[in-house]
């Protein structure tokens, strides 16, 4: 049963307003948590720093790197919780703060938001939106949204959509793009057709190798020849019986913020795939090269780099299944507890990507000892997994609880984001909160 869409608040009362940002030239992050003064979490990676061996003087600070926000910016529009957090204006961004990701099923108004151009008018007749199935094709299709609905059979599956950049604000020099902390990613009920089921009807040819999304949504430069991104994946991953065309979000149509009335929905990967407002797929014997495929567009190094150095494109490959990922949902960063509280109930959520997650795990003394969490099972493949932890806590006073998740192949989420490429992907460091008792 869905827990309740209503429920914002944390237990105890809440002692922080700030948000998390890198500190210092250190390079080690610190999260405001605040009593009448700074209270900030103890330094990432346990006070280890980062390594300051250069194989070359690092690159100043790009432009296009965001400088530290002074407090966050929430969110206002029709529609959307107001605890949402703006990371960009335009386009569009925000992200969902972990407190507000309590609910078993991703309430649409707590969804985040990622625009890559200028948001489309919401059409007046979406049955009549049309899709295209062209290229490596032997019939190319064109199909209305009406016609998919009547003349395919539906599924409705719980999945985890989420960010490529979804923990970027971990990495330190800063890398460029949208600072994402853990909020770039929900777990809705989207409904629709398998992807699989227009290409079989298409009738791939044997030179099929990759996919190409197009979409509605205009540049910002507003030049309308221009595509804002356009995405695709292997064929395989194309076909996969997951992956699937929706027009329904938790069993209402498909909002326009959210690229109503109709959307590909990739799972596992990063969102930047599941193309919102799409109007067509172009089937390609080759990778794609559009907008966001090539460079350092989500892509991670093959070779380690030197972080802030200078990066080859050369030895950049496409990000694909994301990253392992837990996040503790409640009580929220900042909960003050009554004096002699002896335990905490903990929620929180898990992933990892086309994989699952093979436990959870919670430590209050900075990683010195772990206690393993209650792990739910997923509702389908791609759901987040859901887990409670009971914490005995020794006396009163300030403590931090890190939640670590282990992947089916035993990839652990580590203490701080690792790895550095310029555009931040990849970025899965543990989630730490601070709570004060008494």
């Amino acid at each position: 049963m869905a827990r309740e869409s209503g429920r914002d608040t944390p237990n105890g009362n809440n002692f922080s307003t700030s948000r998390r940002r890198f500190l210092g030239s250190s390079g080690l992050a610190a999260i405001g948590a605040v009593i009448g003064g700074a209270m900030p979490l103890s330094r990432n990676g346990s006070g280890i720093p980062q390594a300051h061996a250069q194989a070359a003087p690092a690159a100043p600070p790009s432009a296009a790197t965001p400088a530290p926000a002074k407090g966050p910016q929430y969110l206002k529009y029709p529609g959307k919780h107001e605890g949402l957090v703006v990371l960009g204006e335009r386009p569009l961004v925000a992200e969902t703060p972990e407190s507000l990701l309590d609910d078993d099923t991703t309430p649409i108004e707590k969804f985040y938001i990622r625009n890559n151009g200028q948001i489309p008018e919401e059409t007046k007749d979406p049955d009549a939106w049309k899709i295209t199935i062209d290229g490596e094709v032997n019939n190319s299709l064109e199909i209305t949204l009406g016609e998919l609905k009547s003349k395919y059979k539906a599924v409705t599956r719980r999945m985890v959509l989420e960010c490529g950049g979804n923990g970027r604000s971990q990495f330190s020099p800063p890398a460029r793009g949208n600072q994402w902390t853990n909020g770039g990613a929900g777990c809705a009920e989207w409904t629709g057709v398998p992807l699989a089921d227009l290409l079989k009807k298409a009738g791939l040819k044997p030179s099929a190798k990759y996919t190409a999304h197009y979409a509605a949504d205009l540049h910002l430069s507003g030049d309308a020849n221009k595509p804002t991104i356009s995405r695709g994946v292997r064929i395989e991953k194309a076909m996969d019986p997951n992956t699937m065309i929706v027009w329904a979000m938790n069993g209402k149509p498909l909002p326009n913020i959210h690229g109503g009335p109709v959307r590909l929905i990739v799972p596992g990967w990063s969102g930047s795939a599941s193309q919102k407002w799409l109007t067509r797929i172009t089937i390609r014997d080759r990778e794609h090269d559009g907008p966001g495929m090539t460079e350092f567009s989500y892509r991670t190094p093959i070779k380690p780099m030197v972080p802030g150095g200078k990066a080859d494109p050369a030895n950049f490959r496409i990000l694909e299944s994301m990253p392992v990922r837990s996040i503790i949902t409640n009580p929220a960063n900042g909960a003050k507890f009554a004096a002699a509280t002896k335990e905490l109930k903990l929620r929180g959520a898990s992933w990892a990507g086309d994989l699952t997650v093979k436990q959870v795990d919670i430590s209050t003394d900075f990683g010195a000892s772990w206690q393993r969490a209650t792990l739910e099972k997923p509702k389908n493949k791609y759901d987040w997994q859901r887990w409670t932890a009971t914490l005995k806590l020794p006396s009163d006073g300030y403590f931090e609880i890190w939640a670590r998740a282990t992947d089916s192949k035993g990839a652990m989420q580590p203490h701080q984001a690792g790895f550095w490429n310029p555009q931040g992907y990849g970025g899965n460091a543990m989630h730490r909160i601070a709570v004060l008792v008494g």
